[in-house]
């Protein structure tokens, strides 16, 4: 009885001993798979801000690139505004120009209207002056004619 009793013991004793590093491998299992998972979090949030981070940096790119667009669109208004002026200044001179021309035009046809009359006068003179012949001959025919 006594040997049954021991025996007894003995397997209760390796039974419970079992038992114990049943439980220790259980805790062992426990902690790697806490430990895993929590490598896996963080490499996930670690992922996730990189991926944040990125997408931030392509919205600047973008943001810069609309800014460089709009700078360029005005750029090129203020070209085509300064062609649009100079283009009206050479217009105006042009007119400018034209007017001098006119002008100087209407001074030569005065002029030439200047030289006709002047002409006009020396022919009236010269005509006075024939009539003055004619009538001096006519004079000396008179004479001529009385003596």
């Amino acid at each position: 009885m006594l040997l049954l009793l021991l025996l007894l013991l003995l397997l209760l004793l390796l039974l419970l001993l079992q038992l114990h590093h049943q439980q220790q491998q259980l805790q062992q299992q426990q902690l790697q798979q806490q430990h895993q998972l929590q490598q896996q979090l963080q490499q996930q949030q670690l992922q996730q801000q990189h991926q944040l981070q990125q997408q931030l940096q392509q919205q600047l790119q973008q943001q810069q690139l609309h800014h460089q667009q709009q700078q360029q669109q005005q750029q090129q208004q203020q070209q085509q505004q300064q062609q649009q002026h100079q283009q009206q200044q050479q217009q105006q001179q042009q007119q400018r120009q034209q007017q001098q021309q006119q002008q100087h035009q209407q001074q030569q046809q005065q002029q030439q209207q200047q030289q006709q009359q002047q002409q006009q006068q020396q022919q009236q003179q010269q005509q006075q002056q024939q009539q003055q012949q004619q009538q001096q001959q006519q004079q000396q025919q008179q004479q001529q004619q009385q003596q």
